[in-house]
């Protein structure tokens, strides 16, 4: 049974009766005005009295009422015709829809077919179909259906043993990367094409990858979720890939495989990569630029894993790693440039793994390791040079672990310690060069580490706090 006020789809017109009315209201109401403003600029104080009408006067009385009845025809003429384009482009926007619809129906009953032929032939009409769309909506339902063929149950390998089976996995495979494939394509037009999918928004919610390559897309506008989605061995690529808006890794797993971000953008929006899991795996974000955006690896595990920033440049925006474990695992912003924004590690427990800044040019910015907590770790910052940047490891604990600061140059800014406690770990500052920089080691427990106390003669650099026992 159908609701007693069902809402009406498609073209809503009101009477053509109210229609005319308002529109020669509306008329009268202009003629009105420029006959007042007319009136006005003319100056002129009344009308000019006339006993007998000549037959000008006449002539010219009867060509204004034709005047007037020609302009309210025209006016009629012109809501009809106004009326009747509007059906037609509406039954023409519904012809389009019930093709659009006829044609889904047939690419949508492809997917599911037993044959990796007939699939692919079903992914490319779905892709030709978003292209075709009359309506955006109708663009981002044949997205989606992408997206949901790839949230299909799917296992990354097959134990099977028979050549069928293996060769029903490999081509199964091969549907599932020509959608990523396809997708990546539209994402790398302009936005001006008229196949661009820019804008529209992408759901791989609970996914499993097992490579995949979305290089140079260009994801504007647009929200990219692959929260849960699990990456189980292969490389997802990123290369160069343009970030302005939200991409979710939340929840994700990683699992002897790569995802890899060299010489991607991120202008701004997020990248979430909170409570996701690595194990064996490698996240390269080698050669990005950072401005204005977060990266967020809060509560995030790494296990024998690997994150590169190595030759990153951050010039504004954050990446945060609140609370993540770090378990025999090794983070490289080696070569990075930082003239702004802000690296967190606070919170962070780093066991057998290390964090390397060789060589980084500190111009600005923070680099923040509060209350995080190293056991028998590494944090190298040899070689870098702090020149405006201030880097912080205040309440800090340290065991059998090291902090590298040989041959560092301090120009400038601030590297505190306050607070930071010490048990059988070692901070090294040999060849280390003072020169303006703040270096405080206020309030620390533990021995002084070897290199940063003069053994005798010289005075201790400037700038250099220490707390009393040492």
């Amino acid at each position: 049974m159908l609701p007693r006020r069902a809402k009406r789809l498609g073209l809503r017109l009101w009477p053509v009766g109210r229609v005319l009315v308002l529109a020669f209201t509306a008329a009268v109401l202009v003629a009105a005005s420029v006959f007042y403003i007319g009136w006005d600029l003319l100056g002129a104080q009344g009308l000019k009295p006339e006993h007998r009408i000549e037959s000008k006067t006449l002539f010219d009385l009867v060509k204004l009422s034709f005047g007037v009845v020609a302009g309210a025809g025209a006016l009629v003429a012109l809501v009809v015709a106004y009326r009747r384009q509007r059906v037609d482009e509406d039954g023409a926007l519904r012809e389009a829809t019930r093709l659009h619809t006829e044609r889904f129906t047939t690419a949508v009953s492809q997917l599911g077919d037993g044959s990796a032929a007939v699939r692919l032939g079903g992914v490319h009409a779905l892709a030709g179909l978003a292209d075709d769309a009359p309506t955006r909506d109708l663009r981002q339902t044949c997205i989606d259906v992408l997206c949901a063929y790839l949230r299909l149950p799917y296992r990354t390998q097959d134990d099977a043993d028979d050549t069928e089976a293996q060769h029903a996995y490999l081509a199964l495979r091969e549907v599932r990367h020509t959608v990523i494939r396809v997708i990546r394509d539209h994402f790398r037009l302009a936005p001006d094409h008229p196949h661009c999918w820019q804008g529209h928004h992408l759901d791989f919610t609970n996914v499993v990858f097992d490579g995949g390559d979305l290089t140079g897309a260009v994801f504007r506008d647009t929200t990219v979720d692959f929260s849960g989605a699990a990456f189980d061995g292969g490389t997802v690529r990123f290369n160069e890939t343009v970030f302005s808006g939200k991409v979710d890794f939340s929840r994700a797993s990683f699992t002897a495989g790569a995802v890899d971000f060299d010489g991607a953008l991120f202008l701004g929006g997020d990248v979430l990569f909170t409570q996701a899991k690595f194990r064996g795996s490698m996240v390269d974000f080698s050669d990005a630029v950072f401005h204005g955006s977060t990266i967020d690896f809060s509560r995030a595990v790494f296990e024998e894993g690997q994150v590169y920033f190595t030759g990153a440049r951050f010039a504004a925006g954050a990446i945060k790693l609140i609370r993540a474990q770090f378990k025999g695992s090794d983070v490289d912003l080696s070569g990075a440039t930082f003239s702004g924004g802000r690296v967190n590690f606070d919170l962070c427990w780093f066991v057998r793994g290390t964090v390397a800044f060789v060589s980084n040019q500190f111009s600005g910015g923070h680099v923040a390791f509060d209350r995080a907590r190293f056991q028998g770790s590494t944090v190298d910052y040899s070689s870098a040079v702090f020149s405006g940047s201030t880097v912080s490891f205040e309440s800090s604990r340290f065991s059998d672990g090291t902090v590298d600061f040989t041959n560092a140059r301090f120009d400038s800014g601030s590297v505190d310690f306050n607070s930071a406690r010490f048990s059988g770990a070692a901070i090294d500052f040999n060849s280390a060069r003072f020169s303006g920089a703040a270096v405080s080691f206020d309030r620390v427990s533990g021995e002084a580490p070897p290199g940063l106390i003069p053994a005798s003669g010289p005075p201790l650099p400037a700038g250099l706090t220490l707390p009393l026992h040492w």
